[in-house]
């Protein structure tokens, strides 16, 4: 009875290496917080979320100053997201997935899929790049 009960508390490992679990808690770090405010692609929005991202796509979205939100597709907030799987590119790139969920009525709800590739400059996770599907 004593191993059965040992063998119940132990847990699974996690299968995710040390880099892809990093680069998750970046990305869900950063969607936490970009769903707490204003989701609009201002320039004062966009420099309140730069620590998150790579200076390549911080650039690219002030230049480009696009309408919808660049992390969603949309112009309306999600209510809800979860980070999922995270495949390692290399030791400095990651594909985050993430699921993206609206509910714009009692009766319907919408999920999309967002892919996130992560990258690590000076040591820290950034979003580079986000594909909506």
């Amino acid at each position: 009875m004593a191993l059965c009960l040992l063998s119940l508390s132990c847990s699974l490992p996690k299968l995710e290496t040390a880099d892809c679990a990093d680069a998750t808690e970046a990305v869900r770090e950063f969607y936490s917080f970009h769903y707490s405010n204003d989701i609009a692609m201002s320039p004062d929005n966009l420099k309140a979320r730069e620590k998150y991202l790579s200076p390549r796509l911080y650039e690219e979205l002030l230049k480009n100053k696009p309408e919808r939100d660049y992390f969603t597709d949309s112009q309306i907030a999600p209510k809800a997201f979860k980070v999922a799987e995270c495949r390692a590119v290399d030791e400095n790139t990651a594909n985050v997935n993430v699921h993206l969920f609206w509910k714009p009525d009692e009766r319907n709800a919408v999920q999309r899929e967002a892919e996130v590739e992560a990258v690590k400059q000076d040591g820290k996770w950034l979003v580079d790049k986000v594909s909506v599907h």
